[in-house]
């Protein structure tokens, strides 16, 4: 059994949503505020819908944290969706005393979205059973558990930032830096470059007047992550195979790579690898990072460096064709409000799920009941291997 593990659950226009996260140790600091200002910054960027100025996302703890620290059980959040108010009849819990059927009942499938394989796998005519939960609006609480995570791996010492590299046709090819948050939050599509800021803008809005929506690219990074995370000694021990999965499992993810990614595939060995030289009060540095962190599936203490390629959102204002499932004749796509693009914020919740990743694998293999048990044990890790 891993030794974290979470769930959520919530539809989209429900209640609520709900998160337990299991496997933090005792003793982290922990406050509403510090999950809250995370999930704001998930609200960032230019093309989200209006949705985002009708959720506050205030994540609320419920359990796990007594007296604004972690006691080592499960931690349980919630986030109350405001605009369930609209929607109570709608999303009903109990069977209406009269039968009617439900309103706002969805029977024409969005290409690219789950609604049509999602009706057939679990039997629902009616496909809102489907997209309410399949809905972005989940990440939400995902964001808020990896918020918890990401607290943990601040406490020994790692950091997780991102930025957005391309939307659409515009690309921001600028080498990353390390700058303050705010800086890369500042930019309305979250980019380092200030001219491609304005020309993904410029694509963006586009999109927009002609009824379209765009995908395209984000960057992930971690630094001060323990060397040795992970291991080669079984597939599902590999810790870029952990850091993938964590990726491809966010709505919309169509690819992920690490490091030089795809682009090493064009390179000899000679440009591929990162070569070794004598370091300075070490045996050995890297030369490079174009593994991006990760070798023989382990950290190596070189920033991780995750990117991942998100498609256009499926709904769209002006619909792509597709057929009314009660008849079968051809018909426009059903429309449920939406972005025009959520890269930036895609950007934000990729922060939280590498957090997940690389906390889980910290736990897994330094282990610890408390905080400062796990801090120990990292700190003597690091010290036996500082020289190496």
């Amino acid at each position: 059994m891993s030794a974290l593990r979470f769930l959520t659950a919530g539809e989209s226009h429900g209640a609520a949503l709900v998160g337990i996260i299991e496997g933090i140790p005792s003793g982290l600091a922990l406050d509403a505020e510090t999950l809250h200002a995370q999930a704001r910054r998930r609200k960032l960027g230019y093309g989200r819908g209006n949705r985002q100025t009708i959720e506050t996302d205030e994540v609320r703890i419920v359990a796990g944290v007594r007296r604004g620290v972690t006691i080592g059980s499960p931690i349980a959040l919630i986030v109350e969706n405001r605009d369930h108010a609209r929607w109570a009849e709608i999303m009903r819990v109990d069977a209406p005393e009269d039968g009617a059927p439900a309103a706002r009942a969805v029977h024409v499938p969005r290409p690219g979205h789950a609604d049509r394989v999602g009706g057939i796998k679990y039997g629902r005519d009616d496909l809102r059973d489907v997209l309410e939960r399949a809905s972005a609006r989940e990440t939400a609480m995902r964001v808020a558990l990896g918020t918890v995570a990401r607290t943990l791996l601040a406490e020994l010492g790692v950091t997780v930032a991102s930025r957005v590299v391309r939307i659409g046709r515009a690309a921001d090819e600028t080498p990353w830096r390390d700058v303050p948050p705010e800086e890369i939050d500042a930019s309305p599509v979250r980019a380092l470059d200030g001219s491609a800021s304005e020309a993904m803008v410029r694509e963006i809005e586009a999109a927009r007047i002609a009824g379209d929506t765009l995908g395209g690219v984000f960057e992930v990074v971690a630094r001060g992550v323990p060397v040795g995370l992970g291991s080669y000694a079984q597939w599902d021990r590999r810790l870029e195979a952990e850091v993938g999965r964590a990726f491809l499992a966010l709505n919309a993810i169509k690819g992920v790579e690490l490091g030089l990614g795809f682009a090493v595939a064009g390179r000899p060995g000679s440009h591929a690898h990162d070569e070794y030289e004598p370091g300075d009060g070490t045996l050995t540095r890297y030369r490079t990072n174009r593994a991006g962190g990760i070798e023989g599936g382990m950290s190596t203490g070189q920033p991780i460096v995750v990117r991942a390629a998100m498609k256009p959102i499926a709904t769209l204002m002006k619909p792509l064709d597709s057929v009314d499932l009660r008849t079968g004749a051809a018909a426009s796509a059903h429309i449920e409000r939406s972005d025009v693009c959520a890269v930036p914020a895609a950007a934000v919740i990729g922060e939280s799920l590498l957090a997940l990743a690389l906390a889980a694998a910290v736990l897994e293999k330094f282990g610890g009941d408390s905080l400062d048990e796990l801090r120990a044990r990292v700190d003597d890790w690091e010290r036996s291997v500082r020289a190496r």
